[in-house]
């Protein structure tokens, strides 16, 4: 049983239009979200794909890994919840070899959370705040259909680091550690640690890009 030990954050609102998502705090300031601005940063390389594969096929993949990637949340959300015992969806192949690893997790104070920063002005939902082996870390779940290079997901990791910063403003508690739970299809779970110092100032130098392009 995965012991919650959840966090007050207050009501946030999050609001689709056509100039992104973006989240209003209790405050009233509307934030874009964490991956519309991290977006910027894997944009040239998606499009770059796209011409490479042809826009259906693109959209065929697309499609695909993103129902993949829902599944597998939603089934690590409803496992870490203690919602039910090892039942035909969590025994199966593909999120069952999760299982060891989400094993690892504890004292969770966020998982599925909306948080936002006044200092970074951004806010977006995180995948999961705990306890891993013991060390507060901030945890993202991923789907991949091959083994990533760190160069590679160089976003996710800014992603993450500003979670830990939204986490610190509405805790006073610091969390250093970042860790990438990469379920990749037919290959197994690649784990990726990283450090929120190494990467919150790329991120806050995209935050300024991304404000400069979207004047939000």
């Amino acid at each position: 049983m995965f012991n919650h030990v959840p966090i007050e954050v207050g009501k946030l609102v999050q609001v689709n239009s056509k100039a992104g998502r973006y989240y209003e705090t209790p405050s009233g300031a509307k934030y874009p979200s964490v991956t519309s601005v991290t977006k910027l940063h894997s944009q040239a390389s998606i499009l770059a794909w796209k011409e490479r594969v042809g826009e259906e096929e693109a959209g065929r993949i697309s499609r695909r890994a993103l129902g993949r990637g829902n599944k597998i949340h939603s089934l690590a959300e409803k496992y870490l919840l203690n919602e039910g015992d090892c039942s035909d969806d969590f025994s199966k192949a593909d999120f069952g070899q999760m299982i060891p690893f989400l094993d690892n997790i504890n004292n969770i104070r966020c998982l599925e959370t909306k948080l936002y920063s006044d200092h970074l002005k951004v806010a977006g939902t995180a995948d999961c705040i705990a306890e891993y082996e013991g060390k507060l870390t901030v945890i993202d779940f991923k789907t991949s259909a091959k083994m990533k290079k760190r160069e590679w997901v160089k976003d996710y990791f800014m992603q993450c680091s500003a979670y830990a910063v939204m986490f610190e403003e509405r805790t006073s508690i610091p969390i250093e550690r970042l860790l990438l739970i990469i379920n990749v299809e037919d290959e197994g779970i690649q784990l990726m640690d990283g450090r929120r110092d190494d990467y919150i100032e790329d991120f806050l130098d995209l935050r300024e890009t991304f404000r400069k392009l979207k004047e939000l």
